[in-house]
């Protein structure tokens, strides 16, 4: 974990940082983390002065190797007094967010070698209890070339994880351009060349983007400081998601363009439910509504080894899972909140990727539909459940249709769809 400071003109938060950080930790965490203070500061007598402060306070950890501190020489920083005016920033802000990222780079380059994964932290924040075993839970369950950045805040910088091979593209990255432009958005470039099509519209771009930079809901760090080290600025700048319940289950998707025919209310989009960072909510479904989830490749749905009771106890709300040798998918609505808003008279339906050829039994032949789909169940008192024929993967799109209209609006808030690693 990484955590820059400088010095504020009105308070320093450092010390109220680390003891957030450092209490909501297990002894067993405490084993598996460094976290690495780096005073961006090049006056001597000032960065001795917080080592003495955090030694005295926190002996302990830093003698145990959990938190180490570190300085840069005045060497490292580049004549930052004749820098460009962009973006209508002033030159003292152009200059202060500047050497903002020449702080992060240092940092990043000196945690690299530390640990699997690395998190960029602020001097300001506080964080939720446990936070520390639902980032690693959450990053293990991906797949390495899943994901670029995991954003467990909705902040500026903060609480986004990287993954340690990816810090020296990042950091070459920002090297190129830290005159240019802030931090958050030089990432937002960086995701841009990797995965942007010039030839597609930025719809497109987005989606390919979202594929790489993951958020986590809720947040988990909170952002309390006032005074910026901006000298001047005050940062009135909260994360309405902190406090937030969970109403939705996380999971992490294969690709895949999501569409609908329902009225969404409230911004509680399919494509949030997809990611996992909301519920679907869509007002009173009527017959031919659908929602549709197109796989960007054809899926092999994974086998979760779970028999249809545990799905049941564990999937709150809207889930699509595979179990045994014949693959087993489950669709629950409603959510707490909400029990009565459920899908009724809706099917699930599947489309094989590939239509011909297809070795087929003589039941599975009757559930196919005249537009290639295969029927394979539907909603009974809110949940889905029954067995695919496994000769219909690769699956390249699952498909819920309405077939009468309902009473009541509906919820999902869960969708996973685990597929086969390469």
């Amino acid at each position: 974990m990484g955590i820059p400071t400088v010095k504020r003109k009105v308070r320093s938060y450092l010390t109220e940082t680390l003891h957030s950080l450092i209490d909501k930790l297990s002894p067993e965490e405490k084993l598996d983390c460094v976290m690495v203070v780096f005073i961006g500061e090049t006056d001597l007598d000032y960065v001795n002065g917080v080592v003495a402060s955090l030694e005295k306070e926190f002996s302990a950890e830093i003698s145990s190797g959990l938190v180490e501190v570190i300085a840069p020489p005045a060497s490292y920083y580049p004549d930052l007094t004749n820098l460009k005016e962009t973006f209508g920033d002033s030159k003292e802000r152009v200059r202060w967010r500047t050497k903002q990222n020449l702080d992060y780079c240092f940092l990043m380059m000196y945690a690299q070698k530390k640990g699997g994964y690395y998190i960029q932290l602020e001097d300001d924040i506080v964080v939720k209890q446990n936070y520390f075993s639902t980032i690693k839970n959450f990053a293990l369950q991906l797949s390495s070339e899943d994901w670029m950045i995991l954003e467990f805040s909705q902040l500026g910088f903060i609480g986004k994880m990287f993954q340690s091979p990816d810090i020296t593209l990042i950091v070459e990255f920002i090297f190129m351009f830290y005159k240019e432009k802030p931090i958050d958005w030089l990432l937002d470039h960086i995701l841009w060349v990797k995965v942007c099509n010039p030839e597609k519209d930025a719809k497109h771009c987005d989606r390919q983007k979202s594929n790489l930079r993951i958020r986590f809901r809720p947040s988990l760090f909170q952002h309390v400081g006032l005074h910026s080290s901006l000298a001047g600025k005050i940062q009135k700048l909260t994360d309405k998601d902190f406090l937030k319940p969970l109403l939705h289950k996380i999971h992490v998707n294969p690709p895949a363009e999501v569409s609908t025919t329902l009225k969404v209310y409230q911004g509680h989009a399919l494509e949030k439910a997809y990611m996992g960072e909301d519920f679907f909510w869509a007002v009173t479904p009527v017959a031919g509504d659908y929602i549709l989830l197109k796989f960007d490749k054809p899926v092999n749905i994974e086998s979760l080894r779970k028999n249809s009771v545990e799905l049941k106890k564990t999937c709150e709300m809207f889930c699509v899972a595979l179990v045994g040798l014949n693959e087993r998918y489950l669709f629950h609505s409603g959510n707490p909140e909400h029990p009565g808003d459920i899908l009724v008279n809706t099917t699930i339906e599947v489309l094989p990727f590939k239509s011909e050829d297809l070795v087929l039994s003589k039941e599975t032949k009757e559930k196919r539909l005249e537009d290639g789909y295969f029927r394979i169940g539907k909603f009974e008192n809110g949940i889905a459940e029954g067995t695919v024929d496994p000769s219909l993967n690769p699956i390249a799109a699952v498909r819920l249709l309405v077939i009468q209209n309902s009473s009541v609006w509906a919820i999902l808030n869960e969708v996973h769809i685990k597929k086969i690693p390469n």
